[in-house]
Order: C-alpha cells, then sequence, then structure tokens
C-alpha cells in the first residue's frame, strides 16, 4: 500500500535516510535532481533553451544540479537565483560552486526590481524555487515571479512540488500565486493535494521518482492517506476452485430502473455478472421486465407491480449481497421501499445515485444504515448528503466525518476515486480516464461492488477490487476506443480481460 505523507514527514525521512543509509545530504539532493533530469531528458526531442527558476533553499538546490546536468549534455541552460531571502541553504550554496565552469550554463542572480527576463513559448521552464512545506500564500517577490512563468505560455516542469501551492490544504491559499505547471516530478511518494481536480491546473501530470528514501522510515510512518496498488488487490483475490458451483459466488439482488431509466439497470446487471456474482436477480418496475430479459439473459427478472416505478420489497432471505440506487426515481412509494430495505436488510448494501438523493431528503435514515453499507456517491450527489463544500479538501474531511459518524464506506469518486473508510482511512485510486466521465459509468460500477460482494468479500474488499478494476477496464477500452467514443458498454466488455490480467497473469 503506498503511502501518502505529508510535509513534515517527508523531511524526517529525509533525515532518517541521510542519517541510516548513510548518505551525505548533498549525495541525496544529486541522486533526486539525476532522477529529474533523467526524466527530463528522455522527453526532450528537441535542443529548446533551458530556464531554470531556483530559490535559495534545498528544492533551488535540485535546480541547480539539473542545469548542470542539462548543460553538460549540450543544452543550452540559464539559471536565475531568485534572491528572496539574505542567506541559502548549506546544500544550495555548494552546488552554486559547482555550477561555476559548467558548459552551456548561464547564470543570473534575480533581484526584486530587475527586469523580469523573457521567456519565449517554446523555452523549457523548471521551477525548483520552493518545495512542499509552504503553509502560507505567496506574497512579494516569489509572487511576482511566479505570475510571470504562468503569463510566458513556456512548459513548465515543477520540481517535487509547484511554488505556492500546499502540501495538504489549499482552502486559504490564493490560487494566482501557484505555478502551473505542465509536469511535476514528485519525490517518492504522492502528496495529498495532488489528489484533488482543484489542483490539477498548478500540478499538471505528476510523476514519482523513487530517489531511495529509507523505506524502513517510510513503513514506520503513519497516515491515514493511501495509493491503492494492484499488488493491494492480489492480497486478498480468492482464485476459484475446480469444483465450485453458482451457489459459491453469491446471488446478488439489484434494485434498479424506472420508466426511461431501465439502461441503467442493464449496466448495473452486467457490471455484477461480469464481476463474478453468481446468481444475479433484478427487482425493476413492470415495465422493464422484457427490456432485461432481452437484454441480460443471464440474470433473473423480478417485475414490481408497478408499471413505472419500484413500489415493493418481497422477500430478501435469498439473497447474500444488495445494491440498491440506479435508475430508480424519487417516487414516494419507491423512497418507502428504499427505507424498508434499509431496516430491514441486516447486510451491508450498495446504494447509488437517486437512493442517495432520496436519503438526501430524509436525513434521519442515515443512522439506520447497516454498518458497512456502501454508498457511491459522486461529489454532488455527497454534497447534499452531508452538506454543500467549498473546495475538494473540505469534501474529503466530511466524508471522512460521514464514513466515521454513520459506520459506512464512502465512495466519493472523481477522476481519483478515494474509498473512504469507517476508520477514516482513505484509498485514492489512480486508474481511470476521462473517457468515463459519460452517463451510466457510475451504475457500472454500483453492479461491480456488488458482484464482489455476493462472492462474500468484505464491503472494503469489494470497493477496493471494483473501483480498481473498472478503472482498469476504463483504461483498457479508452485505448481501442479513445476518449470521447468511450461508454459504458465498452467497459463492460474490458471486465473479464481486467480481471484475467490483474488476478491471473503474472
Amino acid at each position: 500500500m503506498m503511502k501518502i505523507l505529508n510535509a513534515e514527514q517527508i523531511r524526517e525521512i529525509d533525515a532518517y535516510t541521510i542519517e541510516n543509509e548513510p548518505i551525505a545530504s548533498i549525495d541525496l539532493m544529486e541522486r533526486a535532481a539525476s532522477k529529474c533530469y533523467a526524466w527530463i531528458r528522455q522527453r526532450m526531442k528537441s535542443r529548446k533553451e533551458v530556464k531554470v527558476f531556483c530559490g535559495m533553499g534545498n528544492n533551488g538546490g535540485d535546480g541547480l544540479v539539473i542545469a548542470r546536468m542539462l548543460g553538460g549534455t549540450g543544452h543550452k541552460v540559464t539559471v536565475y537565483k531568485i534572491i528572496h531571502t539574505q542567506k541559502a541553504s548549506a546544500d544550495f550554496s555548494k552546488n552554486e560552486k559547482r555550477l561555476i565552469g559548467a558548459r552551456n550554463v548561464h547564470k543570473v542572480d534575480l533581484h526584486e526590481h530587475d527586469p523580469f527576463p523573457e521567456i519565449k513559448k517554446d523555452d523549457l521552464v523548471i521551477d525548483a524555487m520552493l518545495g512542499s512545506g509552504l503553509t502560507r500564500p505567496l506574497k512579494g517577490f516569489l509572487n511576482e515571479v511566479v505570475r510571470n512563468i504562468n503569463a510566458s505560455g513556456a512548459v513548465v516542469v515543477a520540481i517535487d512540488f509547484p511554488t505556492g501551492l500546499f502540501c495538504e490544504d489549499n482552502r486559504e491559499n490564493e490560487p494566482k500565486n501557484i505555478i502551473r505547471a505542465d509536469y511535476t516530478l514528485t519525490f517518492q511518494v504522492p502528496k495529498l493535494s495532488f489528489m484533488f481536480a482543484s489542483n490539477d491546473e498548478f500540478v499538471g501530470e505528476w510523476h514519482l521518482l523513487d530517489i531511495g528514501l529509507h523505506a524502513q522510515a517510510i513503513k514506520e510512518a503513519e497516515t491515514r492517506y493511501f495509493i491503492l496498488e494492484a499488488e493491494d488487490l492480489r492480497s486478498f483475490y480468492r482464485p476459484r476452485k475446480k469444483f465450485s458451483h453458482k451457489g459459491n459466488y453469491g446471488h446478488a439482488l439489484l434494485l434498479s430502473g424506472s420508466y426511461g431509466k431501465m439502461g441503467a439497470a442493464v449496466l448495473a446487471a452486467r457490471g455484477a455478472l461480469r464481476s463474478g456474482a453468481g446468481l444475479v436477480s433484478v427487482h425493476a418496475p413492470a415495465c422493464g421486465y422484457e427490456i432485461l430479459q432481452t437484454s441480460v439473459p443471464e440474470c433473473m427478472v423480478i417485475p414490481d407491480e408497478q408499471e413505472r416505478f419500484i413500489s415493493g420489497l418481497g422477500d430478501l432471505a435469498p439473497f447474500n449481497a444488495i445494491a440498491a440506487g440506479p435508475g430508480i426515481g424519487k417516487d414516494e412509494q419507491t423512497a418507502r421501499t428504499l427505507k424498508l430495505l434499509i431496516q430491514n436488510a441486516g447486510m451491508p448494501l450498495v446504494l447509488d445515485a437517486d437512493a442517495l438523493n432520496i436519503i438526501s431528503e430524509n436525513p434521519t435514515w442515515r443512522g439506520f444504515l447497516p454498518p458497512g453499507t456502501i454508498l457511491t456517491p459522486h461529489p454532488k450527489e455527497f454534497d447534499r448528503l452531508a452538506g454543500k463544500s467549498s473546495n475538494d479538501h473540505e469534501r474529503l474531511e466530511k466524508a471522512m466525518e460521514f464514513a466515521h459518524k454513520f459506520q459506512v464506506y464512502v465512495v466519493l469518486k472523481g477522476a481519483y476515486t478515494a474509498i473512504v473508510c469507517p476508520d477514516q482511512k482513505v484509498f485514492f485510486n489512480l486508474t481511470g480516464n476521462p473517457g468515463m466521465a459519460t452517463g451510466g459509468t457510475g451504475d457500472v460500477l454500483t453492479g461491480m461492488i456488488l458482484g464482489w460482494l455476493a462472492q462474500n468479500y468484505s464491503p472494503l474488499q469489494s470497493a477496493l477490487a471494483a473501483v480498481y478494476l473498472h478503472g482498469m477496464a476504463g483504461d483498457q477500452a479508452a485505448s481501442r476506443r479513445g476518449f470521447e467514443g468511450l461508454i459504458p458498454g465498452d467497459m463492460i466488455e474490458q471486465i473479464p480481460k481486467t480481471t484475467k490480467k490483474l488476478f491471473l497473469t503474472q
């Protein structure tokens, strides 16, 4: 499980590495900068001019090393030392001396009232001004440098962290004072602020560079935030046995669909089947009977007494996993049915879409949710459940409070979907792509979680596996279809391939 650590923890791990590897801090800086240099060199197809903006701390020291290395391989490099403080760090000063006489490198001291250098659109700008430890919005000279770089239109590569961004919570920050990087080369562990859509314009495409920080120090660091990795899923996956049968993989019940929205039921049912449920029954309004029997012949259909919406619950005894919400609408009788489900299920549920909207309109019902229930809201649905948030960080905090208070799992959907647990741990998923931003994608996810839950995986395991594979299937489909043409049905067809690739092809 890859950890997300804060700025203070990263500083402590740096110090631990220096002491226990052991390695001199100047050599650790050289190692980190060499990783950045290699990444930049691999992607620089032309001999474009490089302009490196360095603060006077260790982030600036990284920039000096990168400049020296790029100059040594024939790139024309100009280093701008931003004179924003009276004293430089020790390692910055050492690398500044090493820069003397470096090939193809010209260094300029840039003071507050000096004319700002010209940056051409085809220049490569390297931001090595400040690292991840900033806690107050930029002011003064550094702020002016940031704004000039942002106005240049040049490609910007931020070293470790975009100057001006806070490592975690940016509610008190000033967006105009933050570098807008096209790429961020961050060291060893991801940062929490990278996980939020509101920071994408600053972080750009981020890449994780392993600089060899001490593994034991990272292992001992405590955090609530993690990146979900394939190995995490393999740790709990159970291969099927030769003499198993459909009864071994659970009977899933899906309450889904209403007049005009039966497609949601079809997609969710197919998602559950493709995820391995032994049996899938769909309770749907009578108008959906023929649609489901024709579109998903592998599932069984329980037609409701009402033609256009779900009005009753039926016997829940045969089922060991239940999901509700996709396409059900908010009819009064449907809402009463959902209340009965919450009160009588006796097992964790999967709730999505209109099931969440109904609960939002009846907030007292939240206290009756079975422990371990999985809620799968997109940001607006969650705001209706827990109150409006001013930004992504506040929304995540509310999700953590909500999950803890009601002992549920909140799958907060987004580019980096967050699985928020009752113990307030958070797992971010990095699979998936913009092509999945289309109607019906969430219905497929609901079905997939239901399919894993039916097989007697825990609610957490079901959420982790389904979210990861959902994004992975979307990535596989996008590689064939592109982003714009991707539809949920394309993803469903990729689920068996991605499941096989993840668990059975190693």
